[in-house]
């Protein structure tokens, strides 16, 4: 069994395991409790009272978090004509069409997100295998298979984050990072929430939120109140 190192103990010290926190509180103590050398990524795993293993609970989407992720986002896309046009002027990485993909068959895989209009899918559905075990395949449920290629790039590149419920009944993915201010946590927190609750499956019964978890790359968990996000929430549309 390994150890506990002397900062994650110190980490561990400040959050009180026992109890659930409001909203507020969470996202100002989660970003104190990174102690890694490096900019840590601040992570939510959010618990739905669903069963993936139904079709019509499997809660997927995406969101554009308001304060972004605090990274990068190198983004590809399949297009051609006014649209590969328009994906460069709304700042796309990458450009093309079957150039881009023998690119990716040889192993190319320089990107974070890519996007494909419709009449692309017949080229990038051969590369499948190699996209799907990545991430990275286009999917119209998440907007990144689209005919308004420059929304979904500038989407990609101001912070638009995908989700999809694991077999567990868990999301999981990234609220920004340990740099960013409580507010600009919290106000990411509340748009995936947000998103969450609208995608809420009408089949779905009692209890739709069951817990909620923040926290940072090396830190430990924080364990949020879902009964205060409501309020939150209602609060942030004042």
């Amino acid at each position: 069994m390994g150890t506990v190192g002397k900062k994650y103990k110190a980490a561990l010290s400040q959050v009180d395991r026992e109890r659930r926190y409001p909203v507020d509180e969470a996202c100002a103590l989660v970003g104190k409790t990174g102690y890694a050398s490096f900019d840590e990524s601040v992570d939510i795993a959010v618990r739905l009272n669903v069963n993936p293993k139904h079709a019509d609970q499997m809660v997927r989407g995406a969101c554009v978090l308001p304060a972004g992720t605090g990274k990068v986002t190198r983004v590809l896309v399949f297009a051609k004509g006014d649209k590969e046009k328009e994906a460069r002027e709304a700042g796309a990485d990458y450009v093309g069409a079957e150039d881009l993909a023998e690119k990716i068959k040889e192993g190319w895989f320089e990107f974070d997100k890519a996007i494909a209009t419709p009449d692309m899918m017949g080229l990038v559905g051969k590369l499948g295998k190699l996209l799907g075990t990545r991430g990275l395949m286009p999917n119209p449920k998440v907007g990144t298979v689209t005919m308004e290629v420059g929304r979904a790039v500038r989407e990609a590149k101001a912070g638009k984050v995908e989700f999809r419920v694991d077999k567990n009944g868990i999301i999981h993915t990234t609220l920004g990072r340990k740099s960013f201010e409580a507010g600009k946590i919290r106000e990411n927190f509340l748009a995936l929430m947000e998103t969450l609750i609208k995608l809420k499956p009408s089949t779905v019964k009692g209890t739709y939120v069951k817990s909620i978890t923040l926290s940072t790359t090396m830190g430990p968990g924080i364990r949020v109140d879902p009964a205060d996000v409501d309020a939150a929430l209602k609060g942030a549309a004042r």
